[in-house]
């Protein structure tokens, strides 16, 4: 419970201090409390219809995270409530009692709930049926009051949700690209703080795994983002993406970058497995050793921090850094330094040199991946 509070009041502190997605979810929820109040005064205040319970409803799970799903999903909604509407009518109407038009109606809409057409949307079939046969009497003129009030429900939640503050999820993308690049610098400067410090073991290697696996959890994460931020700028055009700011002018990271971030996640992973590999008894290669390793971790760490400052410059919304000049050429001493301990191992026995020249390999495409081409490498 002390977790759980805490994160709940993190969460909150981080709505109300800056933008992100926290303060996305807080907007999205107001307005679909804010579109189901409406369509209640519209349904049921205004023009006072005793079957208005069906507008707030519809109106209440429309607003969804993008202006495009909320159009497809109110379209499968109306469907699916429109045909519960109508069949549990008619079994009404052949059986003259509600429970076996229950009997005869939901068994056949729980059926139709499945049909690909409804999308996640076919479930509301088989609930507009049981609301139409226990709420009272059936009748045309209550099928035409249901029918109508979930198109004024529909209507209502997709235009608050394209109205106000209509939801744009660029920053998601730049987010969770930011965070990748971040994570992998982490996992690349704890290696070299181990390896540095000379007391690793298989323990100390089966964390860098589980830190690298859990990369690919926030890749993953990185190409949800990319899907959702496409489809938040579709139908957001125009004036629509002028009532809500869109963060670092509307540019979205190009999918190259994903692609890169990607690539630096396999060798991350690789390089881990190579490390643990080499500390397992059962296996032939065995670790670098002196100072070979103290060069490798200083590459390491210098391959972390060019991670970290890219983590920082997406988030600033700015072009991918350059590294300063005492860094690189301090990577391309260490580079060269590492070529020829490579060498020298070569004469001492295959076992070292097997594990230098792959962890050297996989540093090599890390550094391609996060030091620009321009740098000359």
């Amino acid at each position: 419970m002390r977790r759980e509070t805490r994160a709940a009041w993190d969460a909150l502190r981080a709505a109300w201090n800056r933008p992100g997605r926290e303060r996305d979810l807080v907007v999205q929820s107001l307005k679909a409390a804010a579109a189901a109040v409406l369509a209640w005064v519209v349904g049921g205040v205004w023009m006072g219809d005793p079957l208005a319970l069906m507008a707030p409803w519809v109106a209440l799970v429309l607003v969804q995270a993008t202006v495009y799903s909320s159009l497809v999903q109110g379209a499968r909604q109306f469907g699916a409530i429109c045909v519960g509407t109508v069949l549990a009518s008619a079994a009404q109407a052949l059986t003259g009692d509600t429970t076996g038009a229950l009997a005869l109606s939901v068994p056949v809409l729980m059926l139709l709930a499945n049909w690909s057409r409804f999308g996640d949307q076919g479930i509301y079939a088989a609930t507009t049926a049981l609301f139409t046969l226990t709420a009272g009497s059936v009748s045309m003129a209550g099928v035409g009051h249901r029918v109508g009030q979930a198109a004024l429900g529909a209507v209502i939640g997709v235009a608050v949700n394209a109205l106000v503050l209509p939801p744009v999820h660029l920053r998601d993308v730049r987010e969770n690209l930011a965070a990748l690049a971040r994570e992998a610098g982490d996992v690349l400067r704890t290696v070299a703080a181990d390896l540095r410090q000379g007391e690793w073991d298989a323990q100390t290697a089966a964390g860098w795994l589980g830190a690298s696996s859990r990369l690919d959890h926030r890749l993953e994460a990185l190409r949800s983002a990319r899907r959702w931020s496409k489809e938040s700028l579709r139908l957001t055009y125009g004036p629509l993406r002028r009532l809500h700011r869109v963060p670092h002018g509307g540019a979205l990271p190009p999918v190259d970058e994903d692609e890169r971030f990607g690539r630096v996640t396999g060798h991350v992973a690789a390089l881990t497995r190579a490390l643990a590999v080499s500390v397992d008894d059962n296996r032939t290669p065995a670790p670098p050793e002196g100072p070979a390793l103290d060069a490798y971790a200083r590459l390491l760490e210098l391959i972390g921090e060019a991670c970290h400052t890219e983590a920082d410059s997406l988030l600033d919304g700015s072009v991918r850094p350059r590294p300063d000049k005492e860094t690189e050429e301090a990577m391309r001493e260490l580079h060269q330094e590492l070529q020829e301990k490579l060498r020298r191992h070569a004469g001492e026995g295959a076992a070292h040199t097997a594990v230098l020249g792959t962890l050297l390999l996989q540093a090599e495409n890390l550094w391609a991946e996060t030091v620009p081409d321009d740098q000359g490498q």
